[in-house]
């Protein structure tokens, strides 16, 4: 990896069909309340779509597209095509958020085993 180039997790999204309007995959994998907090915090900026903050609520998004929202990463793909995608499990991504964040303080262990059963969806690192 070049030095401007830094490893994320992605939680993988599956769609039914492309193209998929960016607010219904924020309300359907229930990163929001509803659809119309969807709409409110994409017009606000907090949405990024392939790295760039989207503000367009209908936005197409596509197979391979990459949303980012409250620090999460979420890569869009559709439904039974996730072959080639590497799955991580979910105490190796939080051993690797801890060695890049030294400040923060070692969570107790039931604090651990809920962030454990809330990661349901398989992640991929992606390379930018």
């Amino acid at each position: 990896m070049s030095e401007h180039e830094q490893e994320i997790y992605a939680t993988l999204v599956e769609i039914n069909q492309e193209p998929t309007e960016l607010y219904k995959i924020l309300k359907f994998e229930s990163l929001v309340s509803g659809g119309g907090e969807a709409k409110q915090v994409i017009a606000e900026g907090y949405v990024f779509l392939n790295g760039e903050v989207e503000t367009q609520k209908r936005k197409k998004v596509y197979a391979g597209d990459l949303i980012s929202f409250n620090e999460q990463h979420y890569q869009i793909v559709l439904k039974g095509q996730t072959d080639g995608y590497e799955v991580v499990e979910p105490d190796v991504v939080e051993h690797s958020r801890e060695a890049h964040d030294a400040v923060k303080s070692k969570p107790s262990k039931e604090a651990q085993s809920e962030k454990s059963k809330a990661v349901k969806k398989p992640r991929k690192p992606i390379s930018f």
